[in-house]
């Protein structure tokens, strides 16, 4: 009977752990004492953080780490990118050579920059890399917990362990793809974080669906010049773990970095607004990261510039909401152009050529099975 521990006992990970153990996988949540594995046992649902949904019979808590990975086919880590590093570290003792490593969390490290594969790479064995994975995509913890239909991608350089993971996961109601594009994935679900917040700023001072929409296209387009700089396949940023996702944050009212933004358009501080929250709204710290990584790579991204400098420099709320949507189109980057024209290309060929003619296609999301 397969195995499955969850590090991280918030919404996400309390969700994972549902759907995991729906699926007939023995799952065990990694509570960090014993006070609150208690409480999710008795209790039999996470009152806090995801209310509603009942756990399983397979779905228990423990306080014990080693407990929790005693025997695991599987770890996902859902918790706050922050964190990861800290946590992986706790875990990586217990790993085996066929533990698969999941990460479920959408952010960068802010000191490195780097997406939490490689913070997890960092951290344990090298004989143990080729297990790493990440899921992400438009999913909203509590519908996912509920039973409604959601779609996930799940990433690994190796096609063959993303679908592994797959077979744990996969149901009618949570559908996976695989992809072996892990950056491409790890960035879409990150950088959506930062330009949903931008997006809900725009919402909350009431410019309407016009600038909205242009707004996450903008978005989307920086994304893409961030993501291919890093070795990404702009196609991901057009599938479930980039597009897909900024569509869902950037509408949903359970968006906590949609709460952010909208808050922001009040008036409030940013540490006003995430000090009141239950949850941690990834695209604040992923704003910074994302902002310092294009100043790295001399890149132009005005709209995470802005909301970089909402977030961290106090810039005012109007005049960045007013920006985001009004910088003009010969402002966009040389890079935009380029990757547009890629795309053409691309499409072109894969469209209307015979396919003994078609070239090798880079590696993007498809579906596996």
């Amino acid at each position: 009977m397969a195995r499955a521990a969850i590090i991280g006992s918030a919404a996400w990970g309390t969700a994972l752990g549902i759907i995991l153990a729906r699926n007939g996988i023995w799952t065990k949540i990694w509570a960090r004492n014993q006070e609150t594995a208690d409480k999710l046992n008795q209790a039999r649902e996470n009152v806090v953080y995801l209310p509603g949904p009942r756990f399983p019979t397979r779905l228990t808590a423990t306080a014990s780490l080693e407990e929790a990975m005693d025997k695991a086919d599987m770890v996902i880590l859902a918790v706050p990118s922050a964190t990861m590093r800290r946590n992986i570290r706790l875990a990586k003792d217990y790993l085996t050579d066929s533990t698969l490593i999941v990460s479920a969390t959408k952010g960068l490290e802010v000191e490195t920059g780097n997406r939490m594969s490689q913070v997890i790479a960092e951290e344990i064995d090298p004989r143990f890399h080729a297990n790493i994975c990440a899921l992400a995509g438009p999913n909203i913890a509590h519908e996912a917990a509920q039973g409604m239909l959601s779609v996930t991608v799940v990433a690994a350089r190796d096609a063959a362990t993303a679908e592994r993971v797959k077979q744990l996961i996969n149901s009618n109601q949570f559908y996976v793809f695989t992809s072996t594009d892990i950056t491409g994935v790890e960035l879409g679900g990150a950088l959506k974080n930062v330009i949903t917040i931008g997006v809900a700023m725009v919402d909350g001072l009431g410019n309407g669906s016009n600038a909205k929409a242009a707004l996450i296209i903008r978005g989307l387009s920086e994304a893409i010049v961030l993501g291919t700089t890093f070795g990404a396949n702009p196609l991901t940023f057009i599938g479930l773990s980039g597009l897909g996702d900024l569509v869902v944050t950037s509408f949903s009212p359970l968006s906590r970095n949609y709460y952010v933004g909208k808050e922001l358009a009040k008036g409030r501080t940013v540490e006003d607004i995430t000090s009141s929250m239950p949850h941690v709204a990834e695209g604040v710290s992923t704003a910074r990261a994302a902002w310092q990584l294009g100043q790295r790579a001399g890149l132009s991204l005005p709209i995470v510039e802005k909301i970089y400098k909402v977030l961290y420099e106090g810039l005012d709320v109007r005049k960045a909401a007013s920006e985001l949507v009004e910088y003009p189109v010969d402002g966009e980057s040389l890079e935009v152009t380029k990757l547009l024209r890629f795309l053409l290309d691309y499409l072109r060929v894969r469209w209307y050529q015979p396919p003994s003619l078609l070239p090798e296609a880079p590696d993007s999301e498809d579906k596996a099975g």
